[in-house]
Parts: C-alpha cells; sequence; structure tokens
C-alpha cells in the first residue's frame, strides 16, 4: 500500500511539473511575440483612444512628429489627396463686382414672402464666395450662411432640390456607420440631426436624413479661423489658435488620418516628458483628438499634426501651439463629427 501511495504522490509532482514548465514557455513566448514596444505609449506614438467614441471634443498634440507617410491605413482606407475645394479669390478688392452683387441681391429675394428658398439662396451666396467680395460683403455673406446652415443642414428637415442632403430609407441589416460611410460622413452627425439616441434602434424601411459628404476645411493663418464646407458648399467659420514662432501650421494640403479620431487620448509632453491621462484634473487636450496627414504643399509627408480643443480658451485667436489646430471644446465636439477619415481635406492658407 505504501508504494502504491509513493507511486501516485511521485506521478502527480511529475504533472505538475510538466505543467509549471508549459506555463513559463508560454509566457516568453508572449513577451517575445509582442515585444517591449507594446508595454506603454512613448512620446513619439499617437494618441490612444481611452473612452467610447459617442459625443465630442479634443485638444492639442505637443511635438511635431517628422514620420515617413503613408497613403493607406492599416485598415485599407485610402487617403484622397485630389484638391477638392476651389481657390478663392487672392485680394479683397475696394469694390465688389456686379456680378457678386446681383447674386447676393437675387439670394435675399428668393428668401422673401411666405416659402423662402432656402437651397437657391444657399447657393447664389456660395457662388459669391468664389468671387471678388471686399471683406465686409465676405463676412456679411458667410453670417447669412452660417444662419442658413441651421435649416438645411443642422435639422431633420431636407428641403426639395437639395443635392448635399436626401432623405434616406433604411435597409435590412443597416447600421449608421454603414449608411455614413456609404455618404462619406461619420455615423454621429446623422445620430444628431435624426434625433437618434441609441444607434440600434434603427428599423429597416423608417426615413431618415442623410448628408452627402465629405465636409472640407479651409484654415487661414493670418485670420485665425477654420472655414467647414460640406463638399464645395460653406458652412461656417470657427476660430482656432495656431502654431508660435518656430512651430507654425505649416500650410498645405492635409487629410484626416485614417484611424486618427480619438477620444480623450494618452499624451505625453515631449517638453517635460509627463504623460497625461484624461482622468487627470490638468488634463490638457480637450475630450477629441482628429489626426492630420500632409499632402501637398509645406504639409506633405509630415504627420503629428491634429485639430484638437483647449483647456484654456484664452488660446483661441492666439499662436500658442506647437502646430496643431485648437478649437473651443464645443466646437471640436462638432468638427470631430463632420470630419470623415481618408475622404476630409484640411487646407492650411496664409
Amino acid at each position: 500500500m505504501a508504494r502504491q501511495i509513493y507511486r501516485r504522490s511521485s506521478t502527480g509532482r511529475w504533472v505538475v511539473g510538466i505543467l509549471l514548465v508549459a506555463l513559463v514557455v508560454a509566457i516568453g513566448v508572449i513577451v517575445f511575440v509582442m515585444g517591449p514596444g507594446q508595454q506603454g505609449a512613448g512620446a513619439d506614438k499617437p494618441p490612444q483612444e481611452s473612452e467610447p467614441v459617442n459625443d465630442v471634443n479634443s485638444s492639442e498634440v505637443a511635438e511635431v512628429q517628422f514620420k515617413e507617410f503613408v497613403p493607406k491605413s492599416p485598415s485599407g482606407v485610402e487617403i484622397e489627396s485630389e484638391p477638392k475645394l476651389p481657390e478663392l479669390p487672392s485680394a479683397a478688392p475696394e469694390q465688389a463686382s456686379s456680378q457678386a452683387e446681383n447674386l447676393i441681391e437675387q439670394a435675399m429675394q428668393s428668401l422673401e414672402g411666405t416659402t423662402p428658398d432656402v437651397v437657391k439662396a444657399r447657393d447664389l451666396l456660395n457662388e459669391t464666395l468664389f468671387l471678388p467680395l471686399t471683406g465686409q460683403q465676405r463676412e456679411t455673406v458667410k453670417q447669412k450662411m452660417s444662419e442658413l446652415s441651421d435649416k438645411w443642414l443642422f435639422s431633420k428637415t431636407v428641403y426639395s432640390g437639395d443635392s448635399l442632403c436626401e432623405n434616406y430609407t433604411v435597409r435590412p441589416g443597416d447600421t449608421l456607420v454603414q449608411i455614413g460611410d456609404e455618404h462619406k460622413v461619420p455615423s454621429q452627425i446623422l445620430m444628431r440631426i435624426n434625433n437618434i439616441v441609441d444607434s440600434r434602434g434603427l428599423r429597416a424601411g423608417e426615413s431618415i436624413k442623410v448628408i452627402n459628404g465629405p465636409f472640407h476645411c479651409r484654415i487661414s493663418r493670418s485670420q485665425f479661423t477654420l472655414d467647414l464646407y460640406l463638399q464645395k458648399t460653406y458652412v461656417k467659420t470657427f476660430p482656432v489658435g495656431l502654431g508660435k514662432p518656430g512651430h507654425q501650421t505649416p500650410t498645405g494640403l492635409w487629410v484626416v488620418e485614417p484611424g486618427g479620431k480619438l477620444v480623450k487620448p494618452t499624451w505625453t509632453d515631449p517638453s517635460t516628458g509627463r504623460t497625461y491621462r484624461a482622468s487627470d484634473l490638468d488634463y490638457p487636450l480637450g475630450s477629441r483628438w482628429i489626426g492630420l496627414v500632409g499632402v501637398s504643399g509645406n504639409a506633405e509627408n509630415r504627420t503629428g499634426f491634429a485639430i484638437h480643443g483647449t483647456k484654456d480658451p484664452n488660446e483661441i485667436g492666439a499662436a500658442v501651439s506647437r502646430g496643431c489646430i485648437r478649437m473651443y471644446n464645443g466646437d471640436a465636439i462638432l468638427v470631430y463629427k463632420l470630419l470623415e477619415p481618408g475622404h476630409s481635406q484640411v487646407r492650411v492658407i496664409e
């Protein structure tokens, strides 16, 4: 009996030993495959998403990174590098052209009466923006178009004859993400304009408003402004903060980086080496990050820049960043909901 007990005990210890060796080998393989680079985000790595992407907001990336430009993201999303926005007149004349004045007058007339033609007025005013206008006239046209955008864009209403917005009948199996991808806009803006609280409640056969994207931006370094466009139609203007001397925001064409839209990213300040997380009370970034990749001009092949919010409103309208485009957090939230990775372009001009 004693020999039998000893024999079983020896066998048990032998089995346990084999299991321990196998466990050590498995751990070694995992460490080797993942490597030390997987154990934390360094200052030269992109910010990491720290919460679900639902609402919106954002802030800044510190040091500019010079990396090799990659025309495709790991997910295979191609970057549209051909410029989409037409050029603006290079200088403001002392007096607007008669053609511009006629278009403005027609636009105002189309808004009169009991049935204003919002789409016609929008399109006429948009046409004037690409004609010679005095500074005051340009601001007046933009202000009116911004007011009109609340009607034709940021509401559930779809106006007759509008090529930029339309009604869409949900098909079986549709998701808001798929619908947004088809129309080159993020699903978040579709949720907003259709008052959808939970995207899982989408039902086949129901009609929703969709936007035919993509949206683009034109940023003026001299004016500290970001003009938002849907395709080639002006929507509204936002004030921004830009790069300080020695770190000026590069002019040229940028595209929203595929995979570059992040929520409250963890960020390491390259000047101090301190790593900030979203839970930190002095977290310097807003809740959204819109990464950019350079396509042409002084921006070509450059990465590490982004559009984001700021914890200090006094930074807006000033040259204070390391090259990133800072916005009021509420504005950054809205822009985050509009720009589509790989499709939305950002043109920075002097």
